[in-house]
């Protein structure tokens, strides 16, 4: 009998080993429709978990509403398991809980880690009083500069006004319906200022339809190599948007550790790094620590923007 009981007890102990997580399908829930940008890159990124995890499945579930924030709040409350994973977005992340009517602060949720970033541009629109940064500089200091965003209370938004606040210039904000509106009053002439990814930028750059006057980044980017960042202009200010995976709080150790490291393992992907950038992304790779940190940054960055808008809590 004892020695019955103390292969029972052996068996136990070892038994666990071999619930490995993970054993079944994870979910990732993308807070928008089919067919965005966020959709396709979430979509990739689970095949190539699939492709270095072999065996494991990655479901993604689109749940849409809310300007992110609907999926996103799903994500945040699911259990703790690493089964049911969310898109971690800036809008539904940072700008929609400062504006109100979320049950989720930016903090609530666990970061796993970030995998690209969308860059931001600032460009002069057809006949815009002025062609160069500097220019635009000295504009601004002397009367307000139209400039267009995707929408009110968007990334677009925030980071022009932020920018503003950083570099002690005014500025009209002019919200359109959409990326595509705005960049069309930009080439019409109908605005002053645009500010959009490289990628719609860059075409119309190309064809003397605007000019790109900064990128918000730390260090010039590829796309734009003669365009200034307002780093060296002496403006502390860099801007983006992102895509990274998220989770509830108190995921088993042993769970987020492998999560973090499929992350890492699928940023640093050659394939996925390519199909990224033709989607207009910047694969940039950020561990759960440095990815929360960047979140934190954003928010007191939004914080200082909305209040200054009066669009602080405004839905609460």
């Amino acid at each position: 009998m004892l020695k019955k009981a103390l292969l029972a007890a052996a068996c136990a102990a070892i038994l666990p080993a071999f619930a490995a997580y993970p054993e079944r399908p994870i979910q990732i829930i993308v807070p928008y429709s089919p067919g965005g940008g966020s959709d396709l890159a979430l979509r990739l990124f689970g095949e190539t978990v699939k492709k270095h995890y072999p065996g494991t499945n990655v479901v993604i579930r689109n749940q849409p509403g809310g300007g992110g924030s609907i999926g996103t709040s799903a994500a945040i409350n699911a259990r703790p398991d690493g089964y049911t994973l969310g898109t971690g977005a800036q809008g539904p992340l940072v700008i929609k809980p400062l504006i109100g009517g979320t049950d989720y602060k930016h903090d609530s949720p666990a970061y796993i880690g970030l995998f690209a970033r969308s860059l931001q541009v600032l460009a002069a629109c057809k006949d815009a009083p002025f062609k160069t940064y500097d220019e635009f500089i000295a504009y601004g200091k002397d009367k307000p500069v139209q400039v267009a965003n995707s929408g009110a209370g968007g990334a677009n938004h925030v980071s022009a006004e932020a920018f503003a606040l950083a570099a002690g210039i005014k500025i009209d904000s002019v919200p359109f319906d959409g990326a595509a509106d705005a960049r069309t009053a930009c080439i019409g002439g109908h605005v002053q200022t645009l500010v959009a990814s490289p990628a719609e930028v860059k075409s119309a750059a190309e064809a003397g339809q605007m000019q790109p006057l900064f990128v918000m980044e730390a260090e010039r980017i590829a796309d734009f190599p003669d365009v200034p960042t307002a780093v060296e202009k002496g403006v502390d200010f860099t801007w983006s948007s992102w895509k990274g995976i998220i989770a509830p709080q108190k995921l088993p150790p042993d769970t987020a550790a492998w999560l973090e490291k499929a992350v890492e393992t699928v940023a640093n992907d050659a394939d996925f790094k390519t199909k990224m950038t033709e989607m207009g992304d910047f694969p940039t790779y950020e561990n759960a620590a440095d990815f929360k940190a960047r979140v934190d940054k954003d928010e007191q960055t939004t914080r200082a923007v909305l209040e200054k808008l009066g669009m602080l809590n405004m839905n609460n």
